[in-house]
């Protein structure tokens, strides 16, 4: 037998890294906030009332920034009510938010924002994008956020519609300590479906298995690999039984019940104190929170890919065979999903602080799961495999079963000093080790044929012998991130000048392994095999496979890994050094001129590979020198910035910014391997080649400040990019694909309007905030590389022309009563283009309007009421102005006690 090397995640990262002299990751850099501004930002959000000048006071900071920002302070977050990152930064001006997860800055996907925590680059625990899912970080751990949509030198060069800085928790100045419980009920999750799921990954048999046959269960192979003879009982009769006794080691015991979910609930905690020691007068502190909570959701989902010849008035129903005749679609899925959600967070930090020097480490651990099942109906009229009960008498049911673990694992330490005696030189820095990790160890789905009679009764549910009747998929990814760097600062004092110079480094390595194993379990017999004869006992058709069942239809295992160059794992790194130098000028506290250059060296390779790497042919194959250069990016280049600010008073300003930035492929991106992307569930391929997009950013922007707190901002932006990364779709009857290729050119440019309101003269208490975006883009694709794409020249995947956030706010004068009614819209966006002559595939708009009360009745307690969805909407997807796409969002209602000691 061949030797069989066994591919250990670190050591191929680093020898990817020598091969191809680049190892890992996005560029990290602190923000121009420093020591003053964090400082700022402290006293904003731990002195601040719930009263609306807390709403006012993170003014202050976006007021005082050289580039333009947008802040939310913790008083905001508390007042939407909302729980994480993602649902919070919806109510950033320009910003929308695409499943629940990533943030859409100014209309552009997520590839053209970035997130960061306290100025460090992290890992994505998505295994399908860089960026982070702004879902998993809690709003508990969250000090303040900040926007910045105007490009910096101080920030990472790959910026596109903005760079979200995400502030965590400061340390206290007294004794805190307080809890939080919750509850909460979701309409649509009265009852639903739950099954025991296997959460122990691949059997360890199995595994032992691949490395034996080489990945090949076949009878022949086992019978050449373990030398069988006819001694006895046939060699075929053997090696079926070591087949078999593979099989049953798959997770079969997966049945679906039918019962009534809990109600969601949470948990929350945070304790945390400071202390003064006498050696040297410095000051400890230390903070600790941690938070746990519980969700449940069961919707009704339909997903379809249109026809062809699909017209207005044709079908959205298969139950007729009139409705099959004129149906308006090749494939209709609808389906019932049943999914809870868990999350675990800790959070730590401590610090030591010295007159004018402080340093601290912060731990943050997230862990966040996901369970679902999905069972129902998969129906085709024009499909060669799938049928319907309206034209044939066959329907396909689809039970679907999905464990996946996120975990995001952050160390890092911080360090800020002012030189008093040295010009008042400031110095901060920050290191930082983060590791994400996603496991997928239940990922099942089993295909039937259901039968009907003539008369449209049901007859039974059966198994044919033909492939992928049961599927077993398991996938492993590990995101390794190193980011540091340091800032320096000299304020300079001149005659009507008030000068800022600033420099920094960063660095920052990222080493990404992705594996997946997939598995078929299919009736090798060839014969149909009777599982159900009355559907009232469906949810149990799943059960079939019994040991006896395997053994006696001849179900065989077989391992589905593609081999070269096919595979469907990959190895990535990525690798950015970067210098910047920048100044900042007040001239007369009339002109503010920022700005100055930042210089990247960006590396990053992708390489698919496979578990079927046996010997130092299969190893040659995979990482042949061809394949490093052409799976690698390399580049350097510099970066500019400026920034005009024109104050005539403290009421009103006027600012103007440019820009030069860049836009990479993420690491998925660049690998010819296969995947379905969970937002769209299209079956998706990278490319090899794929270039970075080069941006120019043009930026003005009035704010004027009442001096009753009130403040109105107008802002204009344009964006020219060159090489836009597009998305192709190509289609089947019953399945479309995507992949990525460079369009040849691409605008997006709008205007912006912000304001904070007092209503008072109509009533005490009263006033409102918000924000509204208009927009439009363009993106032009080559025709040669558009595949059959219907609009080569479209708006960019992804954009809405407007983006609505608004709040009607209540204080009491006591203090004892808050009330927010808080709306959120977008405008239609593509999800998917329109290919062979179909139009583009648009998300409509979902009305998101929240109830958010919290009555104060003591210094101490809080109880909290939020209404969610007020209006009942659900999501939904139309193409051709038929409905493609759709599910129940329902409405959410939960109750909260806090108490602080």
């Amino acid at each position: 037998m061949k030797n069989h090397y066994k591919l250990k995640p670190v050591a191929l990262a680093v020898s990817l890294g020598l091969v191809a002299t680049s190892p890992a990751a996005l560029a990290q850099q602190a923000d121009e906030t420093n020591v003053e501004r964090e400082s700022t930002i402290e006293e904003v959000v731990t002195t601040g009332s719930r009263l609306q000048g807390s709403a006012a006071a993170v003014v202050e900071e976006r007021k005082n920034q050289a580039f333009v920002a947008d802040i939310l302070g913790a008083e905001q977050l508390s007042r939407s009510g909302d729980s994480d990152a993602a649902s919070a930064l919806r109510r950033v001006t320009g910003l929308t938010l695409v499943d629940g997860k990533f943030i859409y800055v100014r209309g552009l996907g997520e590839r053209y924002s970035s997130a960061r925590i306290n100025g460090a680059s992290i890992p994505s625990p998505d295994l399908t994008r860089n960026v982070v899912p702004l879902d998993i970080i809690p709003s508990t751990i969250i000090e303040s956020m900040a926007v910045q949509k105007v490009f910096s030198p101080s920030m990472p060069a790959a910026f596109g519609g903005g760079n979200i800085d995400i502030r965590t928790r400061s340390l206290p100045n007294d004794f805190v300590f307080n809890v939080e419980a919750g509850v909460g009920l979701n309409s649509n999750a009265d009852e639903g479906y739950t099954y025991n799921r296997n959460d122990s990954g691949i059997p360890a048999g199995i595994q032992d298995a691949i490395g034996r046959y080489e990945g090949d269960f076949s009878l022949r192979n086992i019978i050449n690999t373990d030398g069988l003879t006819g001694s006895g009982t046939s060699a075929g009769d053997q090696a079926r039984a070591i087949n078999a006794s593979l099989a049953k080691q798959l997770p079969r015991d997966m049945v679906l019940q039918e019962e009534s979910l809990d109600p969601n609930f949470d948990l929350k905690a945070t304790l945390g104190n400071s202390f003064d020691e006498s050696w040297f007068g410095g000051t400890f502190g230390v903070l600790a929170a941690a938070s746990y909570d519980n969700d449940w959701d069961a919707s009704e989902r339909r997903n379809a890919v249109i026809s062809n010849n699909a017209e207005a008035g044709c079908s959205t129903s298969l139950e007729t065979a009139e409705d099959v005749s004129n149906s308006c679609y090749n494939t209709l899925s609808e389906t019932t999903v049943t999914t809870e959600t868990e999350r675990l967070n800790g959070f730590l930090t401590a610090g030591y602080q010295l007159d004018t020097h402080n340093v601290s480490y912060t731990k943050i651990y997230l862990e966040d799961s996901e369970d679902e099942s999905e069972f129902g109906i998969k129906q085709s009229p024009n499909g060669s495999n799938l049928k319907t009960i309206a034209g044939t008498g066959i329907a396909n049911r689809e039970h679907e079963f999905k464990y996946e673990e996120r975990v995001l694992d952050v160390d890092q330490f911080r360090g800020q000093h002012t030189f008093m005696d040295y010009w008042g030189v400031g110095f901060d820095w920050q290191y930082t080790e983060s590791k994400a990790e996603t496991d997928i160890p239940t990922d099942v789905s089993y295909r039937f044929d259901d039968i009907y009679n003539t008369d449209g009764s049901f007859s039974e549910t059966r198994v044919t012998g033909d492939d992928n009747r049961a599927i077993f998929q398991f996938v492993d990814m590990e995101d390794n991130v190193k980011s540091y760097g340091g800032n320096f600062s000299l304020p300079i004092m001149l005659s009507g000048i008030e000068l800022e110079l600033k420099a920094g480094y960063d660095f920052m390595d990222k080493a990404r392994y992705y594996s997946t194993s997939r598995f078929s379990l299919d009736n090798a017999s060839g014969s149909r095999l009777s599982v159900l004869d009355d559907l009232d006992n469906v949810l149990g058709v799943t059960g079939y496979l019994t040991d006896e069942v395997i053994d006696e239809n001849d179900f065989r295992i077989t391992f589905r890994e593609p081999g070269a160059p096919n595979a469907d794992d990959y190895l990535a790194a990525q690798k950015i050094d970067a210098y910047y130098g920048e100044f900042d000028a007040i001239f007369d506290n009339t002109w503010r001129v920022s700005g100055g250059i930042r210089y990247e060296d960006f590396k990053q390779v992708s390489l698919a590979t496979s578990s079927l790497i046996f010997d130092e042919q299969d190893l040659n194959n995979y990482f042949n020198p061809q394949r490093v250069v052409d799976s690698s990016i390399s580049e350097d280049d510099i970066y500019t910035a400026l920034s005009l600010t024109y104050m005539a008073s403290d009421n009103y300003q006027l600012r103007f910014g440019y820009g030069e930035t860049v836009v990479r492929p993420d690491l998925r991106e660049t690998v010819p391997v296969a995947y379905y992307d969970p937002v769209t569930d299209i079956r998706t391929f990278g490319t090899a080649g794929l270039q970075s997009s080069d941006l120019k950013n043009y930026d003005a922007r009035f704010e004027y400040y009442a001096d009753n707190g009130d403040n109105y901002t107008v802002a204009a932006f344009y964006k020219d990019i060159s090489n836009p990364i597009e998305s192709v779709l190509r289609v089947g009857d019953e399945d479309y694909t995507l992949t990525y290729v460079n369009g040849e050119s691409a605008e997006v440019y709008g205007v912006e309007f912000e304001w904070l309101h007092d209503l008072g003269y109509l009533a005490n208490g009263f006033f409102t905030s918000g924000n509204l975006t208009w927009s439009d883009s363009e993106a032009s694709i080559d025709p040669a590389l558009a595949g059959n794409l219907t609009n080569p020249t479209k708006r960019m995947t992804g954009h809405s022309e407007y983006v609505a956030n608004f709040q009607l706010n209540y204080d009491s004068a006591n203090g004892e009563h808050s009330t927010s009614l808080v709306y959120n819209v977008f405008g239609e966006r593509i999800l998917a283009a329109g290919v062979g002559g179909r139009d583009d595939a648009y998300e409509q708009p979902f009305h998101s309007l929240d109830l958010v009360y919290n009555y104060y009745p003591n210094f101490n307690s809080k109880i909290g009421l939020k209404v969610e969805n007020l209006l009942g909407e659900d999501q939904e997807v139309n193409q051709s102005d038929i409905l493609v796409r759709s599910k129940e969002v329902g409405t959410v209602v939960s109750l909260s006690y806090s108490y602080e000691f």
